[in-house]
């Protein structure tokens, strides 16, 4: 017995230690006019399925945009503490502009895949048409005004490719006929198809879902999922 036991435990010493296992993890970014709480479902899918999640929020309509890509550092900065092989990106509607803006100047070596949800990539015709406004320039503050589609405030116009695997949802579904008048078909009621996607991006998929509450959709989520596994979208799967 005190043979074997010996045996045994120089055979442990000898062994190296397992490596941990990998790591990924997964920075969520809320649109604007929104909180961390829109994004509270994808949050727990995701932690479900063994990410590490950091679930950031800034404030959204008191700062431009290239002041709150601040969130992305954030987002970055509380994802190594896991020390991850990887970082990725989950964003509904204005959170994608800031990791785009982010990654103007920035370099991550871990950041691997971006899953954008209603992207105002080529801005908004709804901000062309309000963005004079009071009650406009109020709800949406100075990012807001950054989301035309073309003019010298256009920021979103000046953005050049990011080194990331991008994956675009699009909502086709619109519950605001108010906005959905400026938008061209199809549309979320705030973001057109046409205007969600890049040349650059590595898949693209629609959904019938609206721009507001897209977040909580089971379909969507899944297609999150699906994106951040493989970099593509399945078809046709009922999730």
């Amino acid at each position: 017995m005190i043979l074997a036991d010996s045996i045994l435990l120089l055979a442990a010493l000898l062994t190296p230690p397992a490596s941990p296992p990998p790591t990924e993890c997964v920075v969520l970014l809320h649109g604007l006019g929104r909180t961390e709480f829109s994004m509270a479902r994808i949050e727990r899918e995701l932690e479900k399925d063994g990410y590490i999640v950091v679930n950031e929020t800034y404030p959204s309509i008191i700062k431009s945009i290239e002041e709150l890509t601040v969130i992305v550092e954030s987002g970055i900065a509380n994802c190594r503490k896991s020390t991850p092989t990887s970082i990725h990106f989950v964003t509904h509607s204005m959170g994608g502009i800031l990791v785009r803006t982010y990654f103007q100047t920035h370099s991550v070596p871990e950041a691997k895949r971006l899953v954008m949800l209603g992207p105002p990539n080529h801005g908004s015709e709804v901000v062309d048409e309000h963005q004079d406004a009071w009650w406009f320039k109020l709800a949406t503050g100075p990012a807001g005004q950054q989301l035309t589609t073309s003019g010298s405030q256009s920021l979103v116009a000046s953005l050049k490719p990011i080194p990331l695997e991008i994956g675009i949802i699009a909502g086709t579904k619109s519950i605001d006929p108010l906005l959905d008048d400026a938008l061209p078909k199809p549309n979320d009621g705030k973001v057109s198809v046409q205007s969600a996607m890049l040349p650059e991006m590595k898949d693209f998929v629609t959904v019938d879902e609206d721009h507001t509450f897209m977040m909580f959709s089971g379909k969507v989520i899944g297609h999150v999922k699906e994106f951040l596994r493989n970099g593509t979208f399945k078809r046709n799967v009922r999730y």
